[in-house]
C-alpha cells in the first residue's frame, strides 16, 4: 500500500476493523517515511457477466429498480426494496464467488421477493424463469398455494 503524502510503499497497519455487516475491512495505517496516519477500506468487489459478455460492478440500485417494476401497483415500500436489495447482496457475498451471471442475480431475487409480496414475485418470475404459457403461471401458483397450505399446517412430528 502506498502512503497517500509520500508515495512511500512501506506502510504499517496499525488497526483493522470489519465494517459494513461484513461487506468491507477498514485499516488504519501510518507510513514508515512519513509517520502520517492514513484509512483503507478494502470492499470484496462483486461483479455481473451481462449476456453481451460484458462486466459491470454489481449495483444494488439496478436490481431494484427491476424489482420495482414487477412491484408496481403493490404495497411494497421504498424501505422495503431497499431490504430486499440488502438481503440479495449479503447472499451473493455469502456465496463466496466474486462474479455472477446477471441471470443468477435475477434468480437470487426470488426467493426474498416471494417473501415480500406473491403478485410481485409471479411477474418477476415470469421474466427470469422465462414462463411461456398460462400454464407456466397455473403450475407455480399452485406451488405457491401448496407452501402456503404446509407453513399453516405444518407436520406433526413424532
Amino acid at each position: 500500500m502506498h502512503c497517500p503524502y509520500c508515495k512511500n510503499e512501506d506502510t504499517k497497519v496499525l488497526d483493522s476493523r470489519v465494517a459494513d455487516d461484513g461487506g468491507s475491512i477498514r485499516r488504519r495505517r501510518t507510513c514508515a517515511e512519513c509517520d502520517r496516519r492514513f484509512t483503507t477500506v478494502e470492499k470484496m468487489q462483486l461483479t455481473v457477466l451481462k449476456r453481451s459478455g460484458a462486466t459491470e460492478p454489481f449495483n444494488r440500485d439496478k436490481a431494484i429498480a427491476g424489482v420495482r417494476k414487477a412491484c408496481k401497483g403493490r404495497p411494497v415500500t421504498d424501505a422495503q426494496l431497499a431490504c430486499l436489495g440488502q438481503e440479495v447482496e449479503d447472499a451473493l457475498r455469502l456465496s463466496g464467488q466474486a462474479e455472477f451471471d446477471a441471470n443468477d442475480v435475477g434468480l437470487a431475487i426470488l426467493a426474498p421477493l416471494r417473501a415480500l409480496d406473491e403478485v410481485a414475485y409471479l411477474r418477476f418470475a415470469s421474466v427470469y424463469r422465462a414462463f411461456e404459457s398460462a400454464d407456466d403461471f397455473e403450475q407455480e401458483i399452485q406451488i405457491l398455494r401448496m407452501e402456503r397450505t404446509a407453513e399453516a399446517h405444518p407436520a406433526q412430528s413424532g
